[in-house]
């Protein structure tokens, strides 16, 4: 655990006390401060009182003194409505922070790497962090990915910290300038959060605020709004700008161009030669339920890709394997999946499931052959019983999970599951 010192003796809020916020209540404690935490649920209350943290109902609290309101970065602050908590710290005046921010403030000698995009920053920030650490860099990788940021090593000037920033974190650094920022794409996605897409697209463009000229904003420049915010930085003459794309490349071990065109240019900018970075990314074995080879069963190939949940995720996949037995559904977002129809040639077939089979059998009806299968068993063992040698069978559902699963992770374990259990001879 990382020891926040920046607010010793200073009164500190803290509210939302899941995995980021505990961290934070605790690093904040370690470091002299005094504070203040609250979750509206009570068993994550019960939690802190267990780890010595102070409790307190924080819209009755006073809160004249409070230096600063670690917010936890599900919580809304600004939009659709506002926590009665952040409307009062506001009003208040007082700054609202997330946990990045305290980790800024705490490890000022290290580097700091930032991703974000609607899709791919996961595989990149663990992909970048692979490949840094295969040529011996001291690195530590977490934020929006796994390990809460202030769970991790705390490293010296030569250590670099390789996170994974959504669009709500990045609302909640107010003095973090990424050593090297990464913006891969932007479409579409949590628009009731920041009050509509132009919100969004602000929300994405501050992983490049406070940019120094030995700084880089790495830009996939594939859609309109992120190749608008690249001509912008470049314009400012402030950091350096590369572009980057993944249009025209093709998935090696069914991995995105885009993200390897990522952590590559942010590889060689901080110091590694094209050896040192071809060898770690060529090493990078990919994340679960992104991509994710399950099995060579009888010459077909089966992807899990359950973590694309909009159909721009699906588009990355899609846009690079063919001959595809495609596992669509569960609770659609907006827009559906008329944005993949140039994709469609790819298809071979399309099996169904949840709530969205109805809505994307319209969509499909007369371009690709289709069966409503229902449920992931039903689609996974027709998709086996159709597919040839060279085919893939890939789940890329462009839904949430909710409708039959408890999230987009259940979903993948349980077709991983239900591939193994496949008869057939594997590669």
């Amino acid at each position: 655990m990382i020891e926040v010192t920046a607010f010793r003796k200073e009164r500190v809020a803290v509210l939302g006390l899941a995995r980021s916020g505990l961290a934070a209540a605790r690093a904040l404690a370690a470091g002299g401060a005094q504070v203040l935490a609250w979750d509206d649920a009570a068993s994550r209350r019960e939690e802190a009182i267990e780890a010595g943290i102070p409790v307190a109902d924080l819209a009755r609290q006073d809160l004249a003194g409070i230096r600063a309101l670690v917010l936890s970065p599900g919580i809304p602050h600004r939009f659709p409505t506002p926590h009665p908590v952040a409307a009062r710290a506001r009003s208040f005046g007082i700054p609202i922070i997330g946990d990045i921010e305290l980790l800024a403030r705490s490890r000022a000698g290290s580097r700091f790497v930032g991703i974000t995009g609607t899709n791919g920053k996961s595989t990149t920030t663990a992909l970048l962090g692979h490949t840094l650490r295969q040529a011996g860099r001291t690195v530590a990788v977490g934020g929006n990915i796994g390990v809460p940021a202030l769970m991790l090593e705390p490293l010296g000037p030569d250590g670099i910290y390789v996170l994974e920033m959504s669009s709500y974190q990045l609302e909640l650094v107010d003095t973090l300038a990424f050593d090297v920022a990464i913006l891969l794409n932007i479409t579409p996605d949590h628009l009731d959060r920041h009050g509509g897409m132009e919100g969004y697209i602000a929300a994405k463009e501050r992983i490049f605020a406070r940019q120094r000229a030995n700084q880089c904003a790495i830009v996939g420049v594939d859609d309109p709004p992120s190749r608008a915010i690249a001509d912008r930085l470049a314009a400012e003459k402030t950091r350096r700008v590369i572009r980057i794309s993944g249009r025209g490349g093709r998935l090696e071990g069914h991995q995105n161009p885009q993200d390897t065109e990522a952590a590559l240019a942010a590889a060689r900018f901080l110091g590694l030669s094209d050896a040192e970075a071809g060898a770690g990314i060529a090493s990078f074995s990919g994340l679960e339920h992104r991509l994710e080879h399950v099995a060579t069963i009888e010459g077909v190939t089966y992807v899990n890709d359950s973590k694309a949940t909009n159909a721009e995720a699906v588009a990355n996949a899609l846009a690079h394997i063919d001959a595809v037995h495609w596992i669509a559904g569960g609770r659609a977002k907006e827009g559906g999946i008329t944005s993949l129809t140039s994709y469609f040639p790819h298809l071979r077939h399309a099996y169904l499931i949840g709530e969205a089979a109805p809505e994307f059998a319209r969509t499909l009806a007369g371009k690709v052959p289709f069966t409503m299968v229902g449920d992931l068993e039903s689609a996974v063992a027709a998709a086996h019983a159709a597919a040839r040698p060279h085919d893939t069978v890939l789940l890329s559902p462009a839904c949430a999970s909710f409708d039959q699963f408890r999230d987009f992770e259940a979903r993948g374990e349980r077709f991983r599951a239900l591939v193994e259990a496949l008869p057939g001879r594997r590669a």
